[in-house]
């Protein structure tokens, strides 16, 4: 062979041999694909991973955490109920690990604190948890796939082939099981099975704070007075700030949040529109606030990029779990774990959570995962199988680390026995997941 001729063979190897790295086309081949990379969504990928499967997660954002890191929703509850802890394994280590790497310390849970349920969250350093996060799936061998949006989803004998469309690139996955855990059963949708939404959703929130006064030095009467009259004028309105205005400048415990009415991270275009319409009441309520007195150079600290949605799509499942399962604490027969929190229903007017009673935990079933009819697929988190009112406390992120630690083993299981995620033994699921410190309802 002539010198040009190797030259030739050698660049054209390097060629075929980078290409493929860049990502831009080709085929990837994984066990499961889990789609989405928040609270349920991480549990998920290290728990099956753990298990032996190879497992790709893509998130369409650039981290992981979803309304915890990227929403600012930063205080995962609740893990405990009654004193006794209800909700463990991967996801509660996470937010253990990254409030020891902060320096924190956790409540006092074994306290009672009767309606102020707020007083059993675990503060924690967002950044910090999804540095965590990410850690964690690198370590169990999880295939990271961030700016990648699912287009189009078909059934095959073996499993599902699945195009991702990112930034410069298009993908295949050939993949024997799907965990949707995109918060919208956006993956269960392509896959052509049924979910739902009413026609009034809870709002959204934009969180954020502001700086630039001195909290000591402001006559709250009066601006509370200037701040009520904002309001009737229509210069700001409820949604701007649903709580007080002391809440608003963080005095006290106090959060900066806003109401984003019809908030929906379903599409880009109802993403868009949230997002737009958080930004715009925020700028509107910090020129209001500037033409008060103390509040002259109040200005924005920090953000959230997103809105955190609470409600959106939910999947049609084997079983959905109802208002008086949810607050009768009945305890399912293929119970995967535990979740509690009040009703947490928000309305334009704000909340008025219904607290659980004493000594009721509510449970979550399998079946409430598996989408109705399906093979090889299981939900996790927000969208999980339910009604509206139960559904406002399942969504919340403790429960949700605890449903996606339950989809990942589930689906583990039914990549080795090679079935479906809802004919894996029971028993054997629980016993995965107790080996895996996860808590199961006995």
């Amino acid at each position: 062979m002539k010198y040009s001729q190797q030259l030739f063979a050698v660049t054209l190897l390097l060629f075929l041999a980078i290409v493929p790295c860049r990502g831009s086309a080709g085929i990837i081949r994984t066990d499961i694909l889990v789609v989405g990379g928040g609270t349920a969504g991480v549990p998920a990928a290290v728990q099956a991973a753990r298990l032996g499967c190879d497992v790709t997660l893509v998130e369409a954002g650039g981290q992981l955490g979803g309304t915890m890191t990227t929403g600012g929703v930063s205080f995962p509850g609740l893990f405990y109920a009654h004193g006794s802890q209800i909700i463990a394994g991967i996801g509660w280590d996470l937010v253990c690990e990254t409030l020891s790497m902060d320096g924190g310390t956790l409540p006092d849970f074994n306290k009672p604190y009767g309606k102020a349920h707020s007083r059993h969250q675990i503060r924690i350093n967002a950044p910090l948890y999804a540095a965590l996060a990410e850690d964690k799936c690198l370590q169990a061998g999880v295939h990271l796939r961030y700016y990648e949006f699912l287009s189009r989803i078909v059934k095959r004998a073996s499993g599902w082939k699945v195009t991702l469309i990112g930034k410069g690139t298009e993908v295949t996955v050939l993949c024997k099981q799907i965990i949707d855990a995109t918060g919208n059963a956006s993956a269960v949708a392509l896959a052509g099975y049924e979910r739902v939404r009413g026609e009034d959703t809870q709002p959204g929130s934009l969180i954020f704070q502001l700086e630039g006064y001195d909290a000591d030095q402001l006559d709250m009467p009066l601006l509370d007075s200037l701040f009520r009259k904002a309001r009737a004028d229509s210069l700001i309105s409820v949604d701007n700030c649903y709580l007080s205005l002391r809440s608003l400048l963080n005095i006290g415990e106090g959060l900066s949040v806003s109401h984003v009415r019809g908030a929906d991270s379903s599409t880009s275009e109802t993403h868009t529109e949230a997002n737009i319409a958080g930004r715009q009441g925020l700028l509107r309520l910090l020129k209001v606030l500037k033409t008060f007195p103390g509040l002259e150079n109040i200005t924005i600290k920090t953000a959230q990029s997103e809105v955190a949605v609470r409600e959106s799509w939910r999947i049609v499942g084997e079983e959905t779990v109802n208002y008086d399962d949810y607050i009768s604490g009945r305890k399912f027969s293929d119970a995967v774990c535990y979740s509690f929190y009040p009703i947490d229903l928000h309305t334009e007017s704000g909340v008025k959570p219904r607290q659980l009673e004493k000594g009721v935990v509510p449970t979550v079933p399998l079946r409430a995962l598996i989408p109705k009819g399906s093979r090889n697929i299981i939900a996790a988190g927000r969208c999980i199988s339910s009604d509206r009112l139960a559904n406002s406390a399942l969504r919340v992120q403790a429960s949700s680390m605890a449903m996606g630690q339950a989809a990942g083993a589930a689906a583990a299981l039914a990549v080795s026995n090679n079935c479906s995620p809802g004919q894996v033994s029971y028993d054997q699921l629980c016993s995965v997941l107790r080996a895996n410190g996860a808590i199961v309802p006995e």
